[in-house]
């Protein structure tokens, strides 16, 4: 996996946590157990899996609403 595309990979992940993190932040502790759901333990930290929010086109607006989306669902199973 080249370089570019870790980087890419790494930066989908922070906007992600960012946007949870700013919308949502009357419940940081729940926040950041679903980050961790999502990514995994320190150790086992995979920041890919930020990659199911997204899609072929890129477009930010659409990846926020899946994340929200899955987010919200998360909350109240």
């Amino acid at each position: 996996m080249g370089l570019g595309t870790k980087n890419r990979q790494k930066q989908t992940a922070d906007i992600c946590k960012h946007h949870l993190r700013e919308k949502y932040r009357d419940k940081p502790g729940l926040v950041e157990e679903f980050i961790v759901e999502i990514e995994g333990a320190r150790k086992n930290c995979d920041v890919t899996r930020w990659g199911q929010f997204t899609d072929i086109k890129d477009i930010k607006e659409e990846m926020l609403k899946r994340l929200e989306l899955h987010f919200e669902k998360w909350l109240n199973p």
